[in-house]
């Protein structure tokens, strides 16, 4: 049976790359320094074995390329790898200069298992500063034949070759070495839309300042543009250093991501890595992407012209082999310093910027808020207040009202007060608890003859009220009521359909995930955004517990817990993450789940996170809150994502208005997913 932590059961494939020593005009020792490598790369259960450009000889030989005799001894090294392999699991890419009708090549072997899959010739040769391609080789626009022979083997021969494997689903590689991706439109992008997933590049580029950088924006480009991964191997030493150096430079981009790097300037060791690739998510990005779909139909009769060459695996499914990448905790959150406070100007910004122009084109200059002293409502109020300056106008248009209820705490309270005061909003508090007394009276709840029945019927007159008393008051005034309800809780129904925080003119909160408002918060409570004494209260914000406050506290005084009900805030987060932008299935959900958050001593965490908050969720936790999200999500809150109010977009994980990302019919079925989850259930707990 395939083990749960078996990365090729969820949809990964292990890539290596390596950036041996190279011993100049000695090929036979260089294709036995390859062979061992591939070995530890078969131990380590990798998919592919990628290598430097022209590693037989090595690149810097010159005009030893045209000795027969080291030629020879090249095609023979070569054959000897292709026997070699046999019994061994990766795909080998690795660079030789090869003869076919007359002329010399330089090219990328494709060989597994003892046999020669196929070879490309490189596509753009540079003749320019340091290098004189075209003094040796022809190009792939000079190839002749279509096939070509390495001793004994002979196999297909041409740029139009992409290497599946046929027992590792999405698995599809093409290869093209070094310049070939320096040019304007390189065959990679051929070989991607021929259905190449992961591209390779044999490279054998020198070192100079600032090129390791250049490589590393090209490969990120290109990952981004294949929608694809990308894995680069240049050589290192060993290669001549008469003009030039070498670093051995080993990068491995997934979409934009960069997955795994080598060490450069290796003297004693040869640069190894190791990548696990996400495949699924790949696959899902470009069945989502029109555009990708438009540029195959646009260049399908030259996409036609490729060979699709599959190959075995044969990966142990049963092998314990668990994911060596890392996987966010926090996918709306980044872990770099840098890179959150980039995102959370950004976020900031724009859901300022969308009420600025909400406000601007609707020319009402009064807003309405409901300020609770809990995280959403406190976002909602900062950016409404910075949309104000932003417009010139006074603060004091801004109408921040509190609504105690059956259980408001002083602590939320005072948060809410400290807040407004700090704003210069000006503050109205309406006590909600006569007219919910007098609608549960008229209602005959058994609360209005003095039973403790806090059921959801006594919760949702509460949360009405409040909204109802919110638009009455932007009738009176003249004034927009600003939306606080977030992205999570719309994602699990956890807001009161039509008359609660489900409801409001403009929500600039609903593109938000709850795990990025915290940070959010906490980003503008460090700039001191609103000064010392707003800055204290935003901090006391985040310290407080998540709670709707609509039930009392029980006899131990302990209040009513949002995420005891619908769970965690950042599993629910990380689960609508992988649900709505990659629809994985509820395995693959519950393995990076596993991966990212079974312990917290392991992995990165974003800044600014508490020890306290530094959690882990053992398996079977996650898989019972997957499951009660799949119920939430897919069978009972579609209703109210159908009728959300306008707000902003804020991330390209997705949002779930209607009218955008998210459509779906409000009477589905959760039974898939609830099954898929219960059946994982009885497999692994």
């Amino acid at each position: 049976m395939t083990a749960f932590t078996n990365i090729y059961r969820h949809g990964f494939a292990r890539i290596s790359a390596f950036a041996p020593e190279v011993h100049l005009a000695d090929p036979l020792r260089n294709a036995e320094t390859l062979i061992g490598l591939v070995r530890t790369a078969h131990e380590r259960h990798a998919a592919v074995a990628l290598f430097p450009e022209l590693g037989l000889t090595g690149y810097s030989v010159d005009d030893l390329h045209h000795q027969s005799a080291l030629l020879d001894a090249s095609e023979a090294a070569a054959a000897r790898i292709v026997e070699a392999s046999e019994g061994l699991r990766p795909l080998i890419f690795f660079g030789c200069a090869l003869r076919s009708a007359g002329q010399l090549f330089n090219c990328a072997l494709a060989v597994q298992n003892g046999q020669l899959l196929g070879v490309m010739p490189k596509s753009y040769l540079p003749n320019y500063r340091e290098f004189y391609e075209k003094r040796w080789f022809s190009d792939a626009s000079s190839v002749i034949e279509d096939t070509i022979s390495v001793g004994d083997h002979v196999a297909p021969f041409g740029t139009d070759l992409v290497f599946e494997a046929l027992d590792a689903p999405g698995l599809v590689v093409h290869a093209e070495i070094c310049e070939d991706f320096w040019s304007p439109i390189p065959p990679s992008l051929f070989g991607a839309l021929a259905g190449a997933t992961v591209m390779v590049n044999l490279s054998a580029s020198n070192a100079t300042i600032g090129k390791a950088r250049e490589r590393a924006a090209l490969c990120d480009a290109q990952s981004r543009r294949t929608q694809g991964a990308y894995i680069f191997s240049a050589a290192g030493t060993g290669e001549s250093t008469t003009d030039l150096a070498w670093d051995g430079q080993l990068l491995a981009y997934q979409q934009g991501d960069l997955i795994a790097e080598g060490e450069r300037f290796l003297n004693d060791a040869p640069a190894t890595l190791f990548a696990d690739i996400d495949l699924d998510r790949i696959i899902s990005e470009r069945a989502r992407l029109s555009t990708w779909r438009d540029a195959c139909a646009r260049h399908v009769e030259g996409l036609r012209r490729f060979s699709r060459i599959g190959f075995t695996l044969e990966p142990n499914l049963e092998a314990d082999i668990p994911l060596e990448r890392d996987v966010a905790r926090f996918p709306f959150v980044p872990n770099d310093a840098a890179r959150l406070d980039e995102d959370c100007y950004e976020a900031y910004n724009i859901q300022v910027q969308g009420l600025v122009q909400r406000l601007k084109a609707t020319g009402i200059k009064t807003a309405v808020i409901g300020v609770s002293g809990g995280l959403d409502s406190t976002q909602a109020l900062i950016i409404t207040a910075r949309a104000f300056d932003r417009l010139g106008l006074d603060r004091s248009g801004i109408l921040a009202v509190t609504l105690p209820g059956f259980a408001t705490s002083a602590e939320t309270r005072s948060n809410a007060l400290a807040l407004i005061e700090g704003l210069g909003a000006t503050h109205r508090e309406i006590d909600i608890k006569p007219a919910a007394e007098r609608m549960l009276a008229d209602l005959d709840h058994p609360y209005s003859e003095g039973a403790s029945q806090y059921d959801i019927t006594f919760e949702n007159v509460q949360a009405g009220l409040r909204t109802d008393y919110l638009f009455r008051l932007a009738n009176h005034e003249g004034g927009l009521v600003i939306g606080t309800g977030d992205l999570s809780e719309l994602a699990l129904g956890w807001c009161t359909y039509g008359v609660g925080d489900h409801m409001s003119h403009y929500n600039v909160n609903g593109g938000v995930a709850k795990t990025l408002i915290q940070h959010l918060i906490g980003w503008a409570a460090r700039r001191e955004e609103y000064g010392a004494a707003v800055s204290k209260a935003l901090l006391d914000v985040l310290n407080t517990e998540i709670s709707p406050e609509l039930i009392p506290a029980d006899e131990d005084g302990a209040i009513q817990s949002t995420e005891d009900a619908i769970g965690p805030y950042p599993l629910n987060d990380f689960f609508l993450h992988y649900v709505v932008r990659h629809g994985f299935s509820p395995a693959k959900i519950a393995f990076l789940a596993e991966a990212a958050w079974s312990d917290a001593e392991t992995g990165h965490w974003p800044p600014h996170v508490s020890a306290a908050d530094k959690r882990a969720f053992d398996r079977a936790t996650i898989l019972h809150w997957l499951g009660e999200f799949a119920r939430r999500f897919y069978a009972t809150s579609q209703f109210k994502r159908s009728a959300v109010p306008n707000g902003p977009k804020l991330t390209s994980a997705g949002a779930l208005s209607p009218r955008g990302d998210w459509r779906m019919p409000s009477d589905s079925s959760a039974k898939v997913w609830r099954d898929a989850v219960a059946a994982l259930k009885d497999e692994i707990l």
